[in-house]
């Protein structure tokens, strides 16, 4: 129910309690009599703070009055303050004087940083604090509207538009990878990413309603894309010439299908919560940098064809989001949430200048015209810097109609392979991984608390389904939590699911509407590039941010994530460039050539299929990661607060908490009719 902004306001629900719930009072145990005889005050009372190994907690000690937590960044402990008061002297008699009850304290809403301790108490350090951000809110929390908050009309469209334009570029700059290494149109890529834009709608919405219920967009995700152009560059696909781009898109549908019917097994058969096991800020830092890190080759080479565009896009987007972060307009950092189609506007805007004035244009010399059809040697040298200097080479939203609805198989019957859909099964479990880490620190910039394993699982599930559906509809990458929503959350402070529900309908809207999708696909390819390198940074610095959770300063987990980061490089490029000679492959540009491998790899069993998925799979960065962070982290000795152990809300005690139920419950009471399977509940 949402409430205009005339309306009466709403009285403050109550917010749940302390987290762990803290444990019944014990007894004043009386002092001995030697202690009686000498005075002795005890340094550790019946009233301490929870230990670190008390039952459903798993949090680290809280530090003491007065001390700081250890920070190796932070610098030394303070002292403390001189004017606390004295200890109270013993009394003639031998009697310890007890000092009179501290005034109690006003009761303060739950902090996200908090994690759920008791109102008042000092935060736990390994939990995230955004220092930056917090400048004395009227709120405690993080957020303006916490998870279950109904804002009022318009601030749920302005809110609802603002979480998904701040997010544009995961969203709609994959296909403008993907399409044309298949070989497609700009007609081709403009129904693709309409297609992406409705089932990013459909997939979120979806897991609000029955996944963990947490404000996450569900759209296409980084993950999938080296896996993808490894299929696309497969031995199999070289000489197409007619339709290849639909004959690769069927595949990718195949391999997609099989990765996402995997994920659902993953995650509603229960597997998820065992897995959760092994997982960890130590395990999910490298394997999610690793995303970001395995694309650079592609990056800056395109950057390279239009060096002038490319550097202006990238030195925008870089002067948003972080020379003006801190600038407000209206009361809202809108360099900084906007940084990306700010950047790209006006970068947009210039090249549409110089377009129209000339600067690219080559007398005699068309753009459309591919560089080896060319008789001028002139124009061969030129057609490339035009192609990808210019705004008028797409003719795509001249061409789309005005509207056009995507369906399922709109490319036809998908085809499936054994050995792409095991390349994709392996991939949904990095996925499922990288999904993780964004549910545990979602939760916390919400105000609520952390799921449980059950809600991890469902929600494991759910994005399961999301790939199936992604994969009938055809946007060539599978379905997962887009790991830039937590950043978006923290920045617009849009906690709201009712606000991202919104927004998830009217993408649905939009793919609809042909010259949304057609005018996406107009983008210059330089610009796209010079996004992504923005992009896949912001990735990387995602991914490290995990180690918040862990030990400051830990060695263990230091040469941990170097060692699995190094080798998540070091290795694929020996697998890339394994029996490659610089002038084979040549009709491949040399960003993509990394993802050949499945055709000279190292890897020579007696079947050609093996051979295939070993040599494509441990040439993908993010899964060399993943392996090496999970053996280590798993085996190397270390205890729970130096690992950063996730701290998952236990059943029987969040069952006890009515705003946890109300935070993370199956809606229209659909709970009911699955309270059997234990493993995906609450």
């Amino acid at each position: 129910m949402s409430s205009t902004s005339g309306a009466l306001p709403q009285p403050r629900r109550g917010r749940p309690g302390p987290w762990p719930p803290a444990p019944p009072p014990q007894p004043q145990a009386q002092p001995l009599s030697w202690a009686k005889r000498t005075g002795f005050q005890s340094r550790v009372s019946g009233e301490s703070l929870p230990s670190a190994s008390a039952p459903n907690s798993g949090q680290v000690p809280l530090p003491r009055p007065g001390e700081r937590p250890s920070d190796l960044e932070s610098g030394p402990p303070a002292r403390p303050s001189s004017t606390l008061p004295a200890p109270p002297a013993a009394a003639g008699n031998g009697e310890r004087q007890h000092p009179p009850p501290p005034p109690p304290q006003a009761r303060t809403r739950r902090r996200d940083s908090d994690g759920g301790r008791p109102n008042g108490q000092a935060a736990a350090p390994s939990l995230p604090r955004l220092q930056e951000e917090e400048e004395a809110p009227e709120r405690s929390a993080h957020v303006k509207y916490e998870l279950r908050d109904t804002p009022g009309m318009l601030p749920l469209v302005v809110y609802g538009f603002q979480h998904y334009i701040s997010m544009v570029g995961s969203i709609i700059l994959i296909p403008l990878v993907m399409v044309p290494a298949m070989g497609g149109s700009a007609d081709d890529m403009a129904a693709v990413v309409s297609t992406v834009l409705l089932v990013t709608g459909m997939t979120t919405l979806l897991h609000m309603f029955v996944g963990t219920r947490l404000p996450l967009v569900q759209g296409p995700s980084f993950v999938y894309l080296a896996p993808a152009l490894a299929i696309i560059n497969s031995p199999e696909f070289f000489g197409l010439n007619d339709n290849n781009f639909k004959h690769i898109m069927k595949h990718l549908q195949g391999a997609i299908i099989i990765g996402g019917a995997f994920q659902v097994v993953l995650g509603y058969t229960g597997l998820m919560s065992l897995f959760l096991r092994l997982i960890n800020p130590v395990v999910v830092s490298p394997t999610v940098a690793a995303v970001g890190l395995s694309f650079f080759s592609y990056g800056f080479a395109k950057i390279g064809t239009c060096i002038e565009m490319g550097i202006l896009q990238l030195l925008m987007v870089v002067i948003f989001a972080l020379y003006l972060r801190k600038i407000k307009l209206f009361g809202y950092r809108v360099f900084l949430i906007y940084a990306v189609p700010l950047g790209l506007g006006i970068t947009w805007a210039v090249a549409f200048v110089l377009t129209a004035t000339g600067v690219y244009s080559y007398k005699g010399c068309d753009a459309n015209i591919p560089a080896s059809n060319n008789v001028s040697a002139f124009c061969r040298k030129h057609v490339l810097r035009m192609k990808s200097c210019r705004v008028d080479t797409s003719h795509a939203l001249r061409s789309s109609p005005w509207f056009r609805f995507p369906y399922p198989l709109q490319w036809g019957t998908p085809v499936f392979s054994w050995k792409m859909g095991l390349v994709m099964c392996v991939v949904s479990v990095i996925a499922s991984v990288d999904s993780v880490g964004s549910y545990h620190a979602s939760s916390l910039f919400v105000a609520t608390r952390p799921p449980t394993s059950g809600v991890v699982s469902r929600g494991i599930g759910v994005e399961g389904v999301s790939t199936v559906l992604a994969g009938l509809w055809g946007t060539g990458v599978g379905s997962a939590t887009i790991t830039e929503n937590v950043h978006t959350i923290a920045v617009t402070k849009m906690g709201s699911r009712r606000a991202v529900g919104f927004g998830a309908i009217l993408l649905v809207l939009l793919s609809i509407i042909g010259k949304v999708g057609a005018f996406i696909a107009s983008i210059p390819d330089v610009m796209v590039a010079a996004l992504l390198c923005f992009m896949w940074a912001m990735l990387c610095a995602l991914g490290l941010s995990n180690l918040r959770y862990s030990a400051t300063g830990s060695s263990r987990n230091s040469i941990i994530v170097g060692l699995a980061l190094f080798l998540s490089l070091s290795v694929p490029s020996y697998f890339q460039q394994y029996g490659v000679h610089p002038s084979a492959n040549s009709s491949v540009p040399t960003y993509f050539q990394p993802y050949i491998v499945a055709s000279h790899g190292p890897v020579h069993t007696g079947s050609g299929g093996v051979n295939y998925v070993l040599n494509t799979v441990l040439s993908l960065n993010m899964v060399i990661a993943f392996l090496v962070a999970l053996i280590l982290d798993n085996t190397v000795p270390g205890g729970r607060q130096e690992r950063g152990l996730y701290v998952w809300s236990e059943v029987e005690a969040a069952k006890r908490e009515s705003a946890f139920i109300k935070d993370y419950e199956l809606p229209f009471n659909i709970g009911r009719l699955f309270r059997w399977v234990k493993c995906v509940g609450l």
